[in-house]
């Protein structure tokens, strides 16, 4: 490969100004998007925004100011709600991810006769499935018989065959994640709905890695219900409020864990103590809205909706290609093996790059002013985020690790993880 290539790619680029949103530190290449997204000056704008209504307003920030916090969770679930195909009303910005799937679980996991068991698979992120053996505790369900987790048959990737054999009579509800967090596979999520829904079975997804980094269609596709958190490719902030999709065919549905936000907007200040139900997605809300936390998102959504999905997808999978064609052609007798699907219609938005010595290079690639994400055991997770990475970035970042390798610069480090891997 010319690798003079990255230049003609930036000049195409329709992206490419949306760089100049996000704080950058010069000469560091942060490709860990897909852990935590980058500020941008939107999001901070936002967040001093919402700030300065609490100075000026008080607790009249509820009903006045830049941003009123009443109905702020509504009113980003109707403007994140094109980036996974939903209707406005289907989408609440609430919780924490681990904390929507409870609500979720407790809502959708209703055990009855012979369909006592959830399925999931054997790669998902591990919170998911510590929620899913919880709730089947609270049922006094034995986890270890009553959660079905699909095996992957190279320990990568996890074939949608199998998980369509796995739904069997048994199966009560289905939660698997849009993307695996390790090799970056993107599951069909139309075609496993619609096998879950020929056998009865509810099924929900995991949007974390896939949100802001691949479009979706939840309510075309019939998907009963989906949860994800904003700080990856949504750039929200750490520890940012996450989001959670209903279905409208779900809605009157009672919330499996009830709280006042969850209330009809109409009667939340009667203070009854008979809890009456938005009639939307803002129902699954349990408790009042972390504003300052949830305040980025405003502003990181002004950007998603003027680069459109799309577009983002489009260079997103011409990023990932061009990083693995030069890391064939550039990294080939180094030991690395590509570990993500090759397939556009597969791949989501990092590059899963395996090596023996995974921890180690991590370290040395910090060292040398880039920022990567290890994931047990050997897995080098690299993620060239459509809105602020150039192929030249791409480009520069493969040369510094051919650079580290052929001089051998991480083996001054020991080849385990830091505690923040």
């Amino acid at each position: 490969m010319e690798l003079g290539k990255w230049k003609e790619l930036d000049e195409k680029d329709f992206l490419k100004n949306f760089k100049n949103e996000f704080y950058l530190k010069e000469g560091v290449l942060y490709l860990d998007g897909n852990s935590l997204g980058l500020l941008s000056k939107r999001a901070e704008k936002s967040l001093l925004e919402s700030l300065n209504d609490w100075k000026e307003c008080g607790i009249d920030g509820w009903m006045d100011g830049k941003h009123p916090w009443y109905t702020l969770s509504e009113e980003l679930g109707k403007k994140l709600s094109p980036l996974i195909g939903a209707n406005p009303e289907e989408v609440i910005i609430t919780g924490s991810t681990t904390g929507n799937l409870h609500q979720l679980t407790s809502t959708f996991f209703k055990p009855s006769g012979s369909k006592t068991k959830i399925l999931a698979d054997e790669l998902t992120f591990p919170s998911d499935i510590y929620a899913l053996k919880s709730q089947l505790a609270l049922r006094s369900l034995d986890p270890g018989q009553h959660l079905i987790r699909v095996k992957s048959r190279d320990g990568r990737m996890i074939e949608e065959e199998d998980i369509i054999k796995a739904m069997t009579d048994e199966a009560a509800l289905i939660v698997l994640p849009s993307v695996l967090y390790r090799s970056g596979q993107l599951l069909d999520m139309k075609r496993l709905t619609d096998e879950a829904h020929k056998r009865g079975i509810l099924i929900g997804f995991d949007l974390c890695h896939s949100i802001g980094a691949v479009p979706h269609q939840l309510s075309e596709w019939n998907v009963d219900f989906a949860f994800w958190c904003n700080y990856k490719y949504l750039n929200a902030g750490p520890g940012s409020v996450a989001g959670l999709y209903i279905n409208a065919k779900h809605f009157g549905k009672e919330p499996g864990l009830a709280g006042w936000f969850g209330s009809n907007k109409d009667k939340q200040f009667d203070m009854n103590h008979d809890f009456v139900a938005a009639d939307t997605a803002g129902a699954f809300q349990i408790g009042t809205p972390h504003v300052l936390s949830t305040a980025p998102l405003i502003g990181s959504l002004e950007i998603f909706e003027e680069a459109g999905m799309d577009r983002l997808r489009e260079k997103s999978l011409n990023l990932t290609r061009y990083m693995m064609e030069l890391i064939e052609t550039e990294l080939a007798g180094f030991g690395f093996t590509i570990g993500n699907p090759r397939d556009d219609i597969r791949r989501g938005g990092h590059v899963c790059l395996e090596h023996d010595e995974a921890a180690r290079i991590c370290k040395s690639l910090k060292e040398n002013g880039i920022v990567p994400d290890f994931r047990a055991p050997n897995v080098i997770r690299l993620a060239p985020v459509a809105l602020y990475t150039s192929f030249e970035d791409v480009h520069e970042a493969v040369q510094r690790l051919k650079k580290i390798m052929g001089e051998k610069q991480y083996e001054k480090f020991s080849n385990v993880r830091e505690v923040i891997a």
